[in-house]
């Protein structure tokens, strides 16, 4: 490390967002420090839904395990309008999607994370604020306000996942445009024993005279017997006012306790909308709190990036928001990676805006409409508002950093993903050694770039990446087709695609190479294989 740099990365921050950032890049090696102006984890069941697309990204960290074990199955929800049940929707995800919904209380992810990075050596400095930065060519100074007084940081990157009213956003001088909700809502952790199905959140609604919504519950399930996290509008006498942090004018959270509802507020919207007589009970925690949305103008300058609440803010509908931001921190920290180590190309970070902010845009302008209209005011199928509520439909063919599908005019209306596309699972992938089948998942996970050489031979390698030298940064896998053929113990290690699932959900029709890049998604797709256009992908993702 420069003798003037005290660590490569300084993440302001250690909600999910931030902890994923200082996950990921300790685990690649890269030294982190990781600061929080909170005192200590807040014990609230904020963010409770968990995307699928984020159980694959913790799959690749090699973390799933423990949030699996501590969550609960998300199976769908139950609809009511004026007491009458209406529809009922299922959370059904095609089969070789690898997880379902979950559910999981904010402080138990926080947990989870803060456990996998202690792994590494690193732990939240806590009472820690940022109170000011700047940057220059060769890094950032940033000065921390501690228990202790004031201190100055050095490092190479500074990332901001301090929220809403983000200070490294603020620093920037980054624009954060858009509105907020008029409705004040109650957030409360209760008991409910009622006897619908276990696994399904409930909304429950009242239509004013004009057919709108003008009282509303929902309910999501949270671990625990009979536990859910409710959350209704704000009788007027718990009003917070406008909400607004003076400091910003961002009106978005939750309030300071000041107000907080109690059991018997909670039991008032429950006896007017719960579509059974209940009781509630065993109130953990409860607030008061405030909706807007709002999006940045760029997701970072220079040295210095914004990722989560710090970059977009927007309705809690469908669980978009934290997940959203554990997939800004996870594209932007192998990148960081890469630029630590000097191997980036110029592209790669500037790419972190250009692939997520069009995201956030997305996202913002979609729960939005989902709060007012409900989540099928887009004129969608099923099955696709499944998977893009899932998350598991982002794509980046636009980007930099990816082989551009128009490198491939074949692709035009071709079967499988392309350049830019999330790699699917898949299973039935049998190797030499071990007996059991695996799934494609087991071979990427805790691994960075892949190449995957689909086709009839296993030992076509050699001829695709001689004389690349960043080619040594792949691991690589041949998948052989069902009668395909390779010599024992040929290079690289040979897996059978025996039930043809890989061929079948990648649409292969011949011979094809993939790189299947750290985040999970595709950087290029090359049929046929070939050397020069490998060597294209690498030489627009890594320094020469």
């Amino acid at each position: 490390m420069d003798a003037n740099v005290d660590v490569d990365v300084l993440v302001v921050g250690a909600g999910p967002v931030g902890l994923t950032a200082a996950g990921e890049l300790r685990r690649r090696g890269v030294s982190c420090r990781i600061v929080d102006r909170l005192p200590a984890r807040l014990p609230y069941a904020k963010a409770v839904g968990i995307q699928p697309r984020t159980l694959e990204l913790w799959d690749r960290m090699g973390l799933v395990r423990a949030a699996l074990d501590a969550s609960v199955p998300m199976r769908g929800q139950l609809i009511y309008v004026d007491g009458v049940q209406g529809e009922r929707i299922d959370l059904a995800l095609p089969p070789e999607v690898p997880y379902g919904f979950a559910a999981l209380p904010q402080y138990e992810t926080e947990r989870i994370l803060e456990e996998f990075l202690a792994r590494f050596g690193t732990l939240i400095e806590r009472s820690a604020e940022l109170v000011s930065f700047v940057q220059d060519a060769g890094g950032v100074s940033s000065v921390l306000r501690t228990a202790t007084g004031e201190e100055e940081v050095r490092s190479r990157y500074l990332v901001g996942c301090d929220g809403a009213h983000s200070a490294v956003r603020k620093g920037l001088g980054l624009s954060f445009e858009g509105g907020a909700f008029a409705e004040e809502y109650m957030l409360a952790d209760v008991e409910i024993g009622w006897d619908l199905p276990a696994g399904y959140a409930v909304r429950s609604m009242h239509l004013d005279g004009d057919g709108k919504v003008d009282d509303l519950l929902v309910c999501v399930p949270l671990p625990g017997e009979g536990r859910y996290r409710v959350s209704m509008q704000a009788p007027p006498e718990l009003s917070a006012g406008s909400g607004a942090d003076p400091a910003d004018g961002v009106a978005h959270g939750l309030g300071d306790g000041s107000r907080s509802p109690g059991l018997a507020d909670v039991q008032a919207v429950l006896d007017r909308l719960s579509p059974r007589p209940v009781t509630a009970s065993t109130l953990r925690w409860s607030s008061v709190f405030r909706i807007s949305h709002r999006l940045v103008d760029r997701y970072g300058e220079g040295r210095v990036f914004v990722a989560g609440d710090a970059a977009h803010i927007h309705p809690p509908t469908g669980a978009q928001g934290m997940n959203t931001g554990i997939q800004d921190a996870w594209n932007l920290a192998w990148k960081l990676a890469l630029a630590v180590d000097g191997a980036d190309h110029p592209a790669l970070l500037p790419s972190y805006d250009a692939e997520r902010r069009p995201v956030g845009e997305e996202v913002v302008g979609r729960t939005v409409r989902h709060a007012a209209q409900g989540v099928r005011a887009d004129a969608e199928d099923p099955a696709t508002l499944m998977l893009r509520e899932a998350q598991l439909l982002v794509a980046y063919p636009g980007s930099p950093v990816v082989l551009r599908p128009d490198a491939d005019p074949g692709r035009a209306g071709a079967a499988g993903p392309g350049a830019g596309e999330r790699a699917p699972d898949c299973g039935g992938l049998v190797g030499e050694i071990a007996a059991y089948p695996q799934r494609l998942y087991d071979l990427l996970r805790e691994r960075d770039h892949v190449l995957l050489l689909y086709g009839d031979e296993g030992d076509g390698l050699p001829a695709l990446t001689d004389g690349l030298p960043a080619a040594g940064r792949l691991t690589a896998y041949a998948v052989l087709s069902e009668g395909g053929t390779a010599r024992s113990g040929a290079a690289p290690p040979v897996f059978r695609d025996a039930g043809g699932e890989f061929a079948r959900l990648y649409g292969v029709r011949g011979p094809t190479a993939f790189v299947v890049r750290p985040d999970g998604y595709l950087g290029a797709r090359l049929e046929p294989p070939t050397r020069e256009g490998l060597g294209a992908y690498l030489a627009g993702v890594f320094r020469d």
